[in-house]
């Protein structure tokens, strides 16, 4: 079978597994994503669906607009609309200049996929067995091991991948065999970059000791990959039954209870969700060491940037960084709103009608212990330490909650949650209440849902 056969036949194959949509080609202008180009532009089947190519100028090498105009020469050739985008690649905190241009190039692909359009890409066997060996030596589990999918998500399509099972070898091939003149990038040769070194240096080392090796490793990724899919469907079943009812909370002794290989999918499906960093590996058994050392009245934290991970009583609380407002801040309160510090939200009386007005104001502030009060529902007056433990506040979140206090001194509400009795003698005739907000206007956010989950606690 010939090089051009082979190919084809690959990306028929591959194209029947496909939903019926569009199909965009990624195109460097390099070798291989120009055989793959020229291989979907000479196929009937991709031409009915619509073809199309982006090329994307990350702006790194004196030459890359020249490179841009011959992609469009090239693709003008084959009859390939081609959208040229140029991106600023911009370094981002802990990635390299190769990682942060990949993250500007699929940002750039995933503002031009339409619904269910499937962008094509042109990794090859070869950078399937990099990219395993790159991961292993990151220490990644079987997620990282399983390397890239032949067709995933990306954006509102798909990325996909029809060359994977080919060595890069069949590729060059293919371009001698029909004349294609690529653009060499000189950053290719750069082996300060991990992935060159390892092409340049490692891969021909092993392969000439172990010659199936890339096969090998490429068969490789696909169990660890399916071990991964199956690792993560378990994961959200088992996130499922030991979630609280507030998704920021895990039951911990659950979640320690899992099988390891469970144990950290589950962490990092639940903080995603979240819209929380995750933890490196040293981090997440971190956590472990010290749910499982701690005793019944510590309250173990472990942190990294963005997360901090806190178990109080029998649940684990993830919740981005907390700042504390400061023990001297007062503000005067008559009842109109009154922004909290720290961006803590928004505190004011509503009434029937609208706002109400005190005549004369009061004081609010955050805690700095010994206060109590008497509350409305009648009894002796009550420690708020106590209340607070009683109904199972957080430490952390006692601290940002405002206390509204009379000229006296005397504390007349807690937030929103409870009313003192002489808060209520204050406030009933006026038909007030008070109530506190997130600075976005919306319910009190993350670890400030209290309101409902106080008054059960305490009913």
């Amino acid at each position: 079978m010939t090089p051009g056969r082979r190919v084809r036949d690959i990306i028929e194959s591959a194209l029947a597994e496909l939903p019926q949509t569009p199909i965009l080609a990624a195109f460097s202008g390099g070798l291989d994503s120009m055989v793959l180009l020229h291989a979907l532009a000479q196929s009937e089947a991709v031409r009915a669906r619509g073809l199309r190519a982006v090329h994307v100028d990350h702006g790194l090498h004196e030459e890359s607009e020249a490179w841009a105009r011959r992609c469009r020469e090239f693709a003008d050739a084959l009859g390939v609309e081609l959208v040229v985008r140029a991106v600023d690649v911009v370094r981002s905190p802990g990635l390299g200049l190769e990682a942060s241009a990949r993250r500007a190039r699929y940002a750039a692909i995933e503002t031009l996929l339409s619904p269910g359009e499937i962008v094509a890409l042109a990794h090859h066997r070869d950078d399937q067995a990099e990219t395993v060996l790159l991961k292993l030596l990151r220490g990644s589990g079987p997620e990282g091991i399983g390397a890239m999918r032949p067709l995933r998500r990306l954006g509102r399509g798909f990325a996909w991948r029809p060359l994977l099972l080919l060595p890069r070898a069949a590729l060059r091939e293919y371009a001698d065999q029909h004349r294609l003149g690529w653009i060499a990038d000189p950053s290719n040769a750069d082996q300060t970059i991990d992935r060159n070194y390892l092409r340049m240096q490692v891969m021909p080392r092993i392969s000439a000791r172990w010659p199936e090796a890339e096969s090998s490793i490429a068969q490789s990724a696909a169990w660890a990959r399916a071990a991964a899919e199956f690792i993560d469907v378990e994961a959200e079943r088992a996130l499922a039954r030991i979630q609280g009812l507030d998704p920021s909370t895990l039951q911990f002794r659950e979640w320690l209870a899992l099988p390891a290989a469970l144990r950290d999918p589950v962490l990092r499906r639940w903080l995603r969700a979240l819209d929380l960093p995750e933890p490196t590996h040293y981090q997440a058994a971190e956590l472990v060491r010290q749910l499982g050392e701690a005793g019944e009245d510590r309250q173990p934290c472990v942190r990294w940037p963005g997360t901090e991970v806190r178990r109080y009583r029998d649940l684990l609380h993830a919740l981005a960084p907390l700042q504390f407002p400061p023990l001297e801040w007062v503000g005067s309160f008559d009842g109109s709103p009154l922004t909290l510090p720290l961006d803590l939200g928004v505190l004011r009386l509503c009434g029937p009608d609208g706002a109400v007005r005190l005549p004369t104001a009061l004081q609010v502030r955050f805690r700095r212990g010994g206060e109590s009060l008497r509350l409305s529902s009648g009894g002796r007056t009550r420690e708020l330490r106590d209340l607070f433990q009683e109904a199972g506040v957080p430490p952390w979140k006692r601290g940002r909650l405002p206390l509204v206090f009379d000229a006296e001194g005397t504390l007349v509400a807690v937030a929103d949650i409870w009313l003192s009795e002489s808060g209520t003698a204050l406030l009933a005739p006026l038909g007030a209440r008070v109530e506190w907000t997130s600075a976005e206007g919306g319910p009190h956010r993350g670890g400030d849902r209290l309101a409902i989950d106080l008054a059960d606690a305490l009913s």
